[in-house]
């Protein structure tokens, strides 16, 4: 799960510094930044997925999960001079241990159930390069960065607690320059030949890929609904940019007998029923299944109805509602457990009360599925819904984290609002879903005019 995001210079963030929570809520108006706070990571994903190795930043293109242009418009004010700096501390799935390969095999050189990465990007000359990686893990710091300002040739640093006597040793046969990172988050291949106990730096390499691997997007516009679908048996990792892949993915869980449960103790039920469940708890339809059009047609139809004396009808038959919150839903269960979900605007063209209540379907597969998730929303029944249920008790106000994004000076400010045990939020920005008295106050004067314009 991420624990904290800081950033330097991109894109309206002059500098960002973000604590996530179980559930994180960002809020406020339009271009102040939010999208580009979920971009970031979706960028450094990207980078990862990347196969070209010698890519520093991905910066996308069409159909990928961003297209952000070049550095010149993802660094902050279009000052190409600027370095891009970035700090994410997270927790593993479990405590890990590393050792020293120069003693003994039972001795742990250090252990944690954190890690964290530090990483700076910018240009030399034309070039993005990067050139700063370290790793904090255990009390200790690993990092790799130039031997002098601007060179070439690098060398790996350690900062060890006291206590330790940990150095990186150095072959004496190996005496070739040793290069940078690779991309942004790996020390290159050749740090664990040309030094005798470097080699665990490789297992940072592969958490830091591991926790970008479980971050999964769901995109604020979605794909419009088909008639039928086809299916080859494919299994998707997610549902798409634009939940182009739900039905392929509720097939797929289908198939693999995946099996969900409400939470609690709770039975675990087929993936569909559990998808037809929040359907009709959120009001939308009062049944929903996919079928097969045809034995071995590999066509398939979303069958709803929209109440129990209604007659079956197609997906594409009823309201627009249904089709957008499908993908969130399914995308909710069909993650594996332990996963972040980003999600941006899941209210589109959803009605406040549905909004509401996708608010408690968030909460509740959070908790059940032990899931991170991460809501860019303009939705006011969304947060009201949040505070309701930390004034309930039914989700703890430590384990849910609410921001308000502002842009003053074309430059993206965060709010932290503090949320207390009972829901309260201590610190509302003024006007932060419009100025709802003055809009009050305002009707009222108007009706009270014209009553008595209508009198004399």
């Amino acid at each position: 799960m991420l624990d904290r995001l800081y950033v330097e210079n991109f894109k309206s963030w002059k500098k960002l510094d973000i604590k996530l929570g179980q559930v994180t809520g960002l809020f406020g108006t339009n271009s102040s930044g939010k999208s580009s706070l979920l971009q970031f990571l979706l960028l450094l994903k990207q980078t990862k997925n990347a196969t070209d190795r010698g890519l520093v930043l991905d910066f996308g293109g069409p159909g990928q999960l961003v297209n952000l242009g070049g550095y010149r418009d993802v660094i902050h004010g279009h000052k190409v001079d600027a370095d891009l700096k970035w700090k994410i501390k997270w927790s593993l799935p479990q405590k890990a241990n590393i050792f020293d390969p120069t003693k003994k095999r039972t001795e742990v050189l250090a252990s944690d159930s954190n890690l964290v990465v530090e990483s700076i990007a910018h240009l030399q000359g034309p070039t993005l390069i990067s050139d700063f990686l370290e790793y904090q893990f255990g009390g200790f710091s690993f990092s790799i960065s130039p031997k002098k300002a601007g060179g070439t040739e690098f060398q790996l640093k350690e900062k060890c607690p006291e206590g330790s006597d940990f150095r990186f040793v150095r072959n004496q046969q190996r005496v070739w320059a040793l290069p940078g990172p690779i991309k942004t988050h790996l020390f290159p291949d050749q740090a664990k030949t040309y030094y005798q106990n470097a080699e665990f730096l490789s297992l940072f390499g592969a958490e830091y890929e591991s926790m970008l691997d479980s971050i999964f997007y769901l995109g604020p516009l979605r794909e419009y609904p088909k008639r039928e679908y086809p299916w080859s048996g494919t299994s998707p990792l997610g549902v798409g940019l634009r939940g182009e892949q739900t039905i392929e993915a509720m097939l797929s869980a289908t198939a693999r007998n995946l099996r969900r449960n409400l939470g609690g103790r709770t039975h675990l039920k087929p993936f569909q029923e559990i998808i037809a469940y929040w359907l009709k708890e959120l009001k939308l339809i009062h049944e929903f299944k996919i079928e097969e059009i045809g034995t071995n047609a590999n066509l398939y139809r979303a069958v709803v109805k929209r109440n129990a004396e209604s007659p079956p009808a197609l997906l594409t038959d009823v309201g627009f509602g249904v089709s957008q919150v499908l993908p969130a839903l399914v995308l909710l269960y069909y993650v594996p457990e332990g996963s972040t979900v980003i999600m941006e605007q899941p209210e589109i063209h959803l009605h406040p009360s549905v909004q509401s209540g996708l608010a408690d379907v968030i909460l509740s597969v959070a908790k059940a599925r032990k899931l991170q998730v991460i809501v860019e929303s303009h939705s006011e029944h969304m947060l009201r819904r949040f505070q309701r249920r930390v004034a309930e008790e039914t989700f703890e106000s430590k384990d849910i984290k609410l921001y308000f994004c502002n842009s003053v000076g074309g430059q993206s400010e965060l709010v932290d609002l503090n949320l207390d045990m009972f829901g309260e939020v201590l610190n509302w920005p003024p006007e932060f879903f419009g100025d709802e008295m003055t809009e009050i106050a305002e009707t009222r004067k108007a009706i009270l005019r014209r009553k008595m314009e209508a009198v004399s």
